[in-house]
């Protein structure tokens, strides 16, 4: 007999889950996913226990009819393409017909759908396996509630990281499903506490404020760019908004969530050295192309993609942050980089405290927790209900989490879920603007002031600083960082006209290397000679240098040299361009004055002067900042002449405004 044989559906299908269902947030990406595609104006999310508990999708889409309920569990089953053709046009977020049955394969899953007009239907299956299909009472769309996942594949659960962990990635798949798609109303509910919810009016800014902070929001710079081929749209932070990862860029493509190094890398190119050396920006881009230029076909998650023109979509995407950013005045505002980064540590602090309770096990007596101080009476009632919940059986389900849920869409004809109040107190008009007055975060009333302003020299500090005033505030000036900015786009002028500048050395360099980087650096000649070092072969592993360019330091050329080499030896993707860039940094650093250097008042004008005539006086090559301002109502508050309600106005707001 032979030892071939086929596979069952069930196994095929746990293997196929394999690749699709990693953790609960790959469910959570692939049902709501399922709801864009079904034309859904809102989604909701309710996990439990981080998605170990149950994870519940509820759309107000098109529903599924009675009799294609079963097929849509079954393996490659798909309303979304009939041939291979569709394949190179796919529209829509799902198409594979993996997702379903590879969630029901490994967990419990209940469908309740309905189509307009219609019967609702229910329907259970559990590890891939038919247990019910009857009618049931349903609204319009579709309910899929999943629990037990990988109960029957205990390795892949054993493999799972801490609640904490799997709540993060539940956060940020949801948060980038809202980025990709801000006509769309979403909201996400862990453990009975609302942690995200968008508005579903198409305002990306309002989005993105909602994940990141109204201050965030309001910092946003737009982008737009557009070839015959592509349309790019969204927001960036400005320079000094960075994280230390590129896990803050959102890239999208058609509103679908992908990853690219390639558009990741382009945009952050855009801000040349305006950023510093280890951090990137936030940001959040869609890019509209033709379908037949992308084939999302290449991964079973589909966070690849492939494209088509990826060159000129890069060039396009750095084109365009370059422009957005140049007529922007990019000072730093002292005190709200303060405010930023207290926001930061609260709401850190606040998020922290309220998931911790969620992981306590039913034996552990959770620490009591004050009624935040804004609360109504009714909406604390609401708070007591929506306790942690602990999933331990089948029934379980009908505690208080899922409960309280059931009873938002049992009263929804006569209070929706997103009118619903917020649960804060109804703000006074002498404490809080309306909404549409107190965040217009479009507003670009900024960008009329002029880009840099004209700086009075007043003192210098330490020999470090220079104070300068102007009719917005007071600036601190780095007079180091000012002075490389300027020796930069100096130097680098200079090296871009290397070919026609040289001079000879009295007596020829004689560089010797090692065999490996001897054979490294002839293959990046052309590169050496784009910038004015022509090398030339002389014996085994040396070359001879005869001259230089003009512009290196007296007294520094070998070194200067030497260290140019060094850039060819590390860095294997050295362009002439990249190139010339590194050494107009390196060239600005060693001229320029150092920290505890002591200027008159004449060359502290005067590097003023030249530091308002530059290119970007915002930052120096490395991308620190050269200027910051303290506003007038910044030292005000200070000196406690006006009371800083900033905090709880913002507080105030942001639960108001989303």
């Amino acid at each position: 007999m032979g030892k071939i044989h086929q596979l069952s559906s069930v196994l095929a299908n746990q293997i196929a889950a394999g690749e699709v269902i990693e953790r609960p947030s790959s469910i959570v990406k692939e049902l709501v996913e399922n709801a864009l595609d079904a034309h859904s104006h809102r989604i909701d999310v309710v996990v439990t226990e981080a998605g170990l508990g149950s994870i519940r999708v509820i759309d107000d889409g098109d529903g599924i009819a009675r009799s294609d309920v079963p097929m849509a569990f079954k393996r490659h089953a798909t309303s979304k393409i009939e041939s291979a053709r569709d394949l190179f046009r796919v529209q829509t977020m799902g198409f594979r017909g993996e997702a379903l049955p590879s969630i029901a394969s490994v967990a419990d899953v209940i469908m309740t759908t309905a189509t307009k007009g219609q019967e609702g239907t229910a329907y259970h299956i559990r590890g891939g396996e038919e247990k019910s299909l009857k009618p049931a009472i349903a609204r319009q769309g579709t309910d899929i509630l999943v629990t037990e996942l990988f109960y029957n594949t205990p390795a892949r659960l054993k493999y799972l990281k801490s609640p904490k962990t799997e709540l993060s990635h539940l956060v940020d798949i949801v948060n980038r499903l809202a980025l990709a798609n801000p006509d769309v109303a979403i909201s996400f509910t862990h453990d009975g506490r609302e942690m995200f919810r968008s508005a579903g009016n198409g305002r990306l800014q309002q989005v993105i404020a909602a994940i990141d902070g109204v201050n965030v929001g309001r910092g946003m710079i737009p982008v737009h760019g557009e070839n015959p081929d592509f349309r790019i749209s969204g927001y960036i932070s400005r320079p000094e908004l960075t994280r230390a990862q590129r896990s803050h860029i959102t890239l999208t493509i058609n509103h679908r969530y992908v990853r690219s190094y390639a558009l990741t890398k382009a945009i952050i190119a855009g801000y040349q050295s305006k950023l510093m050396v280890g951090r990137f920006p936030l940001a959040v881009i869609n890019i509209d192309l033709d379908p037949v230029l992308v084939d999302v076909n290449v991964h079973p998650a589909k966070r690849e993609v492939r494209l088509s023109k990826e060159d000129q979509l890069a060039s396009l995407l750095e084109q365009a942050v370059y422009h957005s950013l140049a007529n922007q005045n990019l000072i730093p505002d002292a005190g709200s980089q303060a405010r930023q980064l207290k926001d930061k540590q609260e709401a850190q602090a606040a998020h922290f405290a309220e998931a911790v309770p969620a992981y306590q096990t039913a034996d552990e007596k959770a620490p009591a927790q004050a009624t935040p101080p804004t609360v109504t009476a009714a909406e604390d009632d609401e708070h007591q209900a929506a306790e942690p919940v602990v999933i331990k059986e089948r029934q379980d389900l009908t505690r208080p989490a899922m409960a309280a849920f059931d009873q938002r869409y049992q009263n929804e004809s006569q209070v929706p879920l997103f009118e619903q109040p917020i649960s804060i107190s109804q703000p006074t008009k002498a404490d809080v603007k309306t909404e549409e007055m107190a965040l217009d975060i479009d507003d670009t009333g900024d960008q009329e002031n002029q880009r840099f302003p004209d700086l009075q020299y007043l003192a210098q500090y330490h020999g470090t600083f220079l104070l300068a005033q102007a009719s917005d505030g007071l600036y601190l000036v780095d007079q180091h960082a000012a002075q490389e900015r300027i020796n930069f786009e100096r130097f680098r002028h200079a090296i871009g006209e290397v070919d026609h500048d040289q001079q000879a050395f009295l007596t020829p360099l004689v560089l010797s290397f090692s065999t490996a980087e001897a054979l490294k650096i002839s293959e990046h000649l052309d590169v050496l000679k784009g910038v004015g070092l022509n090398l030339e072969p002389f014996g085994q592993n040396s070359f001879v240098l005869s001259e230089h360019p003009t512009w290196f330091v007296e007294g520094q050329e070998e070194a200067t040299a030497k260290e140019m080499i060094d850039w060819v030896l590390s860095d294997t993707e050295l362009s002439v361009a990249h190139f010339r860039l590194k050494t107009a940094m390196m060239m600005s650093c060693k001229r320029a004055i150092k920290a505890n250097h002591h200027l008159d008042n004449q060359q502290a004008k005067a590097l003023l002067e030249k530091l308002a005539q530059c290119q970007n006086p915002f930052n120096c090559p490395h991308g620190r900042p050269v200027t910051v301002r303290f506003t007038d109502t910044d030292l005000e508050k200070l000196f406690k002449r006006i009371q800083d309600h900033h905090q709880a106005y913002s507080r105030d707001f942001d639960a108001h405004s989303f």
